[in-house]
């Protein structure tokens, strides 16, 4: 549930696979535990069956989150991409109706040798989406920065892949239940290592975020759960039907605690239905206090370095229209957006130094502007300015097929044209880079010229 909120609810393709994932494998563990406990054999048989679909899923999952890891200038990514989304239902319902409608799941559970074709098909696509996994994952570790989290990452895929086929196997001499739990270690340490690189992407940090949710999810979780563990103790011990409470309860109490922000979004909607203005900003200030654990301090190291520079850069033009959202970047904290506060006389808080960077990249963005008075052009000096002001600034989608909900400027209505008709996506992206490249070269500007001016400073003092 964490990887499915971080940075917005399902924001990205990849943290939101592999949380999908681990949502499907702890549904899994508590199908398994409560057809251990009922008394009744048609329950049993269904839960049991729904463990196994429960435990395959994940595969799928990571197949698909490591697809959406592949560097985005890759050749063949969209098409890979567009071939797992096409085949990823056909794929759950296949083991779906293996599972359900053979015999070889339950003989399988209960020991009895596999033989019935259910049990072979399920084998078969569960290995392929390992294979493609673990290929998958070494070329996304071989051409990604940093490696660290995604070496982590394949590590896990390689023992995930090898504990689901020895599971599925029986070739293994461990009991099934430390074999399904180690699987699920490897599991958490793949999200673990999504939320890793998924900061690392934003330029954000994970720790301060992800222990705080822990935390907030642990309390109810033990005190409610205690209680219903306590209930349970003293009425004959955990039964089936106090079991489902116990999950229910762990469940409600971790849920209500991890989706508090859409959940109180939600409420707000409902509640303050007549008063828009403060819908809003309620909605600003939770998403700033959101993203502060995750806002990383932006020492003068990251500033020395060009590449660092230019790709915090980049991600901060990406999110210009999210004014909460840039709060999280480490940029806000560069010591010249603290100079620029302090001489128009503004308060030095999260919203100010997000606003100030943003005033900073739009200044950045206008000077790429060619001089004369058109709004826009499709000359070669024009593409660095097209390729920023028109997505981030205006909010275009030059490449979706949708209508716009408003109509577009005669400006607009020309770049969307010339963008469809003569940029392709990837040279948009490049374009893009290009000139975050040369917003970055402002930043650093802006920032030699306010150590220079300290040092002035400091003379006149002496």
């Amino acid at each position: 549930l964490f990887l499915l909120v971080r940075n917005g609810l399902l924001r990205k393709a990849a943290v939101r696979l592999a949380g999908a994932g681990l949502v499907a494998y702890a549904l899994a563990l508590a199908s398994d535990l409560l057809a251990t406990h009922t008394v009744s054999f048609i329950t049993s048989n269904w839960l049991t069956r729904l463990h196994w679909l429960l435990v395959a899923l994940p595969a799928l999952f990571w197949a698909g989150a490591l697809l959406h890891l592949l560097p985005e200038q890759m050749p063949g990514r969209a098409r890979w991409l567009a071939m797992w989304s096409t085949l990823a239902l056909p794929a759950a319902a296949l083991l779906a109706w293996a599972t359900f409608a053979g015999q070889a799941v339950m003989d399988l559970t209960f020991g009895a040798p596999p033989g019935d074709w259910s049990y072979w098909l399920i084998v078969t696509v569960i290995g392929l989406l390992l294979l493609a996994s673990l290929i998958l994952a070494v070329y996304v570790y071989a051409r990604a920065q940093p490696r660290r989290p995604l070496g982590l990452a394949l590590l896990a895929t390689l023992f995930f892949s090898l504990g689901n086929g020895l599971l599925l196997l029986r070739l293994a001499g461990w009991p099934r239940d430390w074999m399904v739990l180690a699987m699920g270690a490897d599991l958490v340490v793949l999200g673990l290592c999504l939320a890793m690189w998924d900061a690392f992407d934003e330029g954000e940090t994970w720790l301060p975020e992800m222990v705080r949710a822990l935390a907030a999810a642990a309390l109810p979780a033990v005190l409610l759960g205690g209680l219903v563990v306590w209930a349970a103790a003293n009425n004959g011990g955990l039964n089936f039907v106090m079991l489902s409470l116990l999950l229910a309860v762990l469940t409600a109490a971790i849920a209500t605690e991890v989706l508090a922000d859409p959940l109180q979004s939600l409420l707000d909607r409902v509640v303050f239905a007549r008063w828009p203005r403060l819908q809003q900003q309620r909605a600003v200030l939770r998403a700033v206090a959101s993203a502060l654990p995750r806002a990383e301090a932006m020492d003068t190291a990251p500033a020395r370095d060009e590449a660092e520079l230019a790709r915090l850069t980049r991600r901060a033009l990406s999110r210009l229209g999210d004014l909460p959202a840039l709060a999280a970047s480490p940029l806000t904290q560069l010591p010249g957006i603290r100079d620029r506060l302090a001489r128009r006389g503004a308060s030095d808080t999260v919203l100010e130094r997000a606003a100030e960077l943003r005033a900073v990249l739009l200044e950045g963005i206008a000077g790429l502007k060619p001089r004369g008075g058109q709004a826009f052009g499709a000359a070669d000096e024009w593409r660095h300015y097209n390729a920023l002001y028109f997505p981030y600034v205006v909010g275009l989608k030059p490449y979706s097929r949708e209508t716009p909900s408003t109509p577009l400027d005669l400006a607009s209505a020309e770049a969307r044209a010339w963008f469809q008709s003569s940029v392709p996506e990837r040279t948009l992206h490049n374009w893009q880079t290009a000139a975050a490249r040369v917003i970055a070269e402002g930043l650093r500007t802006l920032e030699k010229a306010t150590t220079d001016d300290g040092r002035q400073t400091t003379r006149s003092e002496e």
